[in-house]
């Protein structure tokens, strides 16, 4: 295949080589930490923030209190605040479980790369948070499958000690798995790293929530919590739903979709409409990296989830490849895999005739279940770097045309580089460009089955 491929990170990774997974044993899993709230009840807790367009962002929190407003007050300055902003709020029930009052305020125009200042609901301590920049570069962190363990803390403090703009997170975030007061403490336990960055997330299955077979009346709907709690910029996306959306960062350079793997995703459902219209609208000459994310991988040679992503991959991956989309990302597998990037339409004398993507996955740190690789499995000869380890991933799009990719794996108090790769961009290369022109129709390619 050329270089210039569709790279899939599966679980969230990247690799240059073949590593036998073999080499390196995981540690345990870490205990579960509960964080409590000690704080007054009109006091915020569980604050973190979200990019909403290029110069806005929103301020989410929670407090007990009920009457407590829904305003922020910010600045540049330490308790200076010239600016405030009002907005709304929300809760639900999950059964017995009564949630405290949601707010969400939408603060700006900001200024790029500017540290602010800022307060919720007139109570408690201040917060600060860093804006994304204005053009590349711009360094993108990546963690999937979070939970609240021991190896989250480690993750989280690792990704922290080098800087970055913006977290990603391609599903499963608190595994409260209906158990509601598990969100409180999982917003608790994020809060120091989700208020100083935006985190752009999207679901995965540890979010759906859905209510037994058979529903008692005043069943919560699926994504109860998630919805609630974690908005995202789905209406600004002209998405209907705030199970996927996209967004821009560093002045359009870059355009991040957020798929849901649990929404439904065929030919004639919103989801597939409406990103066949956001992938359509983005000029590649102004937007020269578009980066996808999902939770369920479509690309797998782990024991773990066998299958799960192939009915999405079979109705949208055609999209992604027409679309030129540089790099996949995906979660759910507790582990971290990359593959060569791939093509849509077979290899002609020896060359890929399509734009191939490149697909990682990566496991931040929740896993409580022993992950293996099946050695014969049928993908194996497509998979660069695999290996069940906790960590994080770095994605720092440098400029118009190049990409660094790099795993970082937890090694006790260490962060270590276990994988890096340059990418190009795709809309840059001349040859993948004149492929696209002159590309196989459809009854042509090759079949679908994996």
């Amino acid at each position: 295949m050329v270089a210039q491929a569709l790279v899939v990170v599966s679980a969230l990774l990247a690799a240059a080589v073949a590593v036998a997974a073999a080499e390196y044993v995981r540690p345990p899993p870490g205990r579960i930490i509960l964080t409590e709230h000690t704080e007054p009840a009109d006091h915020p807790q569980q604050a973190h923030v979200s990019a909403v367009g290029e110069r806005h962002v929103r301020v989410s929190w929670v407090t007990d209190d009920k009457h407590a407003q829904s305003v922020v007050e910010y600045g540049k300055a330490s308790r200076n605040y010239t600016m405030s902003a009002t907005g709304d709020h929300t809760s639900y029930r999950y059964f017995l479980y009564s949630s405290g009052k949601i707010h969400h305020v939408t603060i700006g125009p900001l200024e790029p790369s500017t540290v602010y200042y800022y307060r919720c609901g007139e109570a408690g301590r201040e917060f600060s948070l860093r804006t994304p920049p204005a053009a590349l570069p711009i360094e993108l962190a990546l963690v999937g499958d979070l939970g609240q363990t021991e190896w989250t803390a480690s993750t989280l403090a690792h990704a922290s000690k080098t800087d970055y703009d913006m977290l990603l997170v391609p599903g499963d975030l608190s595994y409260a798995d209906t158990q509601q007061p598990l969100w409180d403490s999982f917003g608790r336990f994020v809060q120091r790293h989700a208020c100083r960055r935006p985190w752009m997330v999207t679901q995965g299955n540890h979010e759906v929530e859905a209510p037994p077979l058979h529903p008692v009346p005043a069943s919560p709907p699926p994504f109860a919590a998630y919805g609630a709690r974690w908005r995202m910029p789905h209406e600004e996306s002209g998405s209907p739903s705030n199970l996927y959306y996209s967004f821009d960062a560093a002045g359009r350079a870059v355009h991040v979709v957020m798929l849901g793997s649990y929404a439904p995703f065929d030919a004639s459902s919103d989801q597939y409409r409406w990103l066949a219209r956001d992938l359509a609208a983005v000029d590649r000459r102004a937007t020269p990296w578009l980066v996808v994310l999902l939770h369920a991988p479509w690309y797998n040679t782990n024991a773990a989830h066998q299958g799960e992503g192939e009915a999405m991959r079979k109705a949208m991956e055609r999209l992604l490849f027409e679309a030129r989309v540089d790099v996949v990302f995906a979660g759910h597998v507790h582990a971290y895999e990359r593959f060569v990037s791939v093509s849509l339409f077979p290899s002609v004398h020896g060359e890929s005739i399509g734009c191939p993507m490149t697909r990682t996955r990566s496991n931040s740190h929740c896993c409580r279940r022993r992950q293996g690789f099946e050695k014969n499995h049928r993908l194996a000869p497509l998979s660069m770097m695999r290996e069940a380890s906790f960590g994080h991933g770095r994605l720092r799009v440098v400029n118009a045309t190049s990409a660094h990719w790099s795993w970082h794996r937890n090694d006790d108090a260490d962060s270590v580089v276990r994988d890096e790769l340059w990418l190009e961009n795709l809309a840059a290369n001349a040859s993948c460009r004149q492929r696209q022109h002159d590309e196989p129709t459809a009854v042509n390619s090759r079949d679908d089955e994996l």
